[in-house]
């Protein structure tokens, strides 16, 4: 057996059968790494791979809360600190029903190699909870929030474990996340990040993985003399990161023409009307079904209508695709219909959304592909930049922020290309970026020592 056969052995003896997304991750890392491992036989030594697959510390906790009408309800909740040999843990918490320990696993075990190549000091972590934001009042919220930061405050710290937003996780949670830990604690350490800029945000953080997202490709697309500037490009979702992402699209002259929700699908051929979609998503927090009552000449595909719902997105021919949404969205099928129609790169802004089925056609095709690892590491970059200027008490302009962004996302591409030029892996960025993440935490666990 080879030690990627015994890694995933000893990961599924060690886990669940049901940590399908876990396995998936772990799998894609594993495979890519070989190059590495065959010229540094010390990680073998010092047996790095079987070290880093086990989560340091995985907490599982009960969350009891009372709605509007006093009566109790429970939910789970989770925080899995996977590995900080770079720095304190860092990573966002999810408030959505589908939270469950695959998902948590897979996504910190992805956060600590989407750290370590922003270059920063934090190692990765992931928690959150199966609550539903949807349909609560905004005293629920709060009470849900504060039960939650109650349930686990003593298990994070400034310098041991750094929260940040992510689904159903936006300013508004941030800051009752964050007002219960400094009423428990008496203390206003930066424990959290996304919060509102009155108590301490960073300017830029909001726009962050979704702007990141585009200068990556921008970069990586400039090195091989290729534009977005008036091409089509298609973007699932409709969240924070699709929406940034289609800002900065049209910034620099490029077509969106698509998002996504889970209900269905928008295109509209003209371009999606950004200040509309923010209207629906941000201010109603209403279905894109609202978007085609508004835009008469754009189409809307219900997610029942169509196998894979916002798989519609794919269909539509495109020079760059930019799947924002969430985990596997983007299956074989899809894969198959954007080679069809002459794609030309992949650029992920959500965490795995690509299947491996895809992903596999894509590389046969020989299709520029950016991984999220490097791709959406933009919100992680500038949640850093927010804890830079908590410590400091110096806070940054817009432009200021959103110019390190640009920088930060453009020297991701440059150590991702120099690591492809090493392991002559030619446009290979998958395994670049996990040599490049891999290399500098498995460098790290072998200085601390066991």
């Amino acid at each position: 057996m080879n030690y990627i056969d015994l890694a995933m052995k000893r990961a599924k003896e060690s886990n669940c059968e049901s940590d399908v997304n876990f396995f998936q991750a772990l799998k894609e890392v594993l495979v890519s790494i070989q190059p590495l491992m065959d010229k540094h036989p010390e990680y073998q030594t010092h047996n790095i791979i079987e070290r880093m697959i086990a989560p340091n510390r995985s907490i599982y906790f009960k969350i009891e809360w009372l709605d509007d009408h006093n009566n109790i309800h429970v939910n789970n909740g989770y925080r899995i600190q996977f590995n900080n040999a770079l720095g304190p843990y860092k990573g966002g918490v999810r408030f959505h029903p589908s939270v469950n320990p695959d998902i948590l696993k897979f996504l910190a075990f992805e956060q600590i190699f989407k750290n370590a190549i922003t270059g920063l000091h934090i190692g990765g972590a992931k928690g959150g909870a199966d609550f539903d934001p949807k349909g609560k009042s905004d005293k629920e919220i709060m009470k849900f929030c504060q039960a939650f930061m109650t349930a686990f405050y003593n298990s994070i710290g400034s310098d041991i474990d750094i929260l940040g937003g992510d689904i159903g996780v936006g300013a508004r949670e941030v800051g009752y996340l964050f007002g219960q830990y400094k009423q428990l604690t008496n203390t206003y350490d930066s424990i959290i990040t996304s919060k509102p800029l009155a108590l301490g945000g960073s300017l830029g953080r909001t726009q962050a993985t979704g702007y990141g997202l585009i200068y990556f490709t921008q970069k990586l697309l400039e090195d091989l003399d290729q534009t977005l500037k008036g091409k089509i490009c298609t973007i699932s979702g409709s969240g924070n990161v699709a929406i940034h992402a289609i800002e900065k699209l049209y910034d620099i002259g490029a077509v969106p023409v698509t998002c996504s929700d889970s209900r269905g699908a928008i295109y509209d051929r003209n371009g999606i009307d950004l200040e509309l979609l923010k209207k629906i998503k941000l201010e109603r927090r209403a279905s894109l079904e609202y978007y085609a009552n508004e835009k008469k000449n754009a189409i809307y595909v219900k997610k029942e209508k169509y196998i894979g719902g916002s798989s519609y997105v794919w269909d539509i021919p495109c020079y760059a695709a930019f799947p924002c949404a969430t985990q596997n969205e983007l299956g074989a099928t899809c894969a198959q219909k954007l080679i069809d129609n002459d794609v030309k790169i992949i650029a992920e802004g959500a965490n795995m959304p690509t299947s491996s089925e895809a992903l596999e056609i894509f590389q046969k095709h020989n299709i520029i592909f950016a991984p999220a690892k490097a791709a959406n590491a933009g919100g992680v970059a500038v949640s850093v930049l927010e804890m830079s200027q908590n410590s400091s008490l110096n806070y940054l302009s817009f432009g200021e922020v959103d110019e390190r962004l640009k920088k930060i996302m453009s020297n991701i591409y440059l150590h991702i290309k120099e690591v492809c030029d090493e392991y002559d892996l030619d446009m290979d960025l998958v395994s670049g970026a996990n040599i490049l993440g891999f290399k500098r935490v498995a460098d790290a666990m072998i200085m601390h020592g066991v």
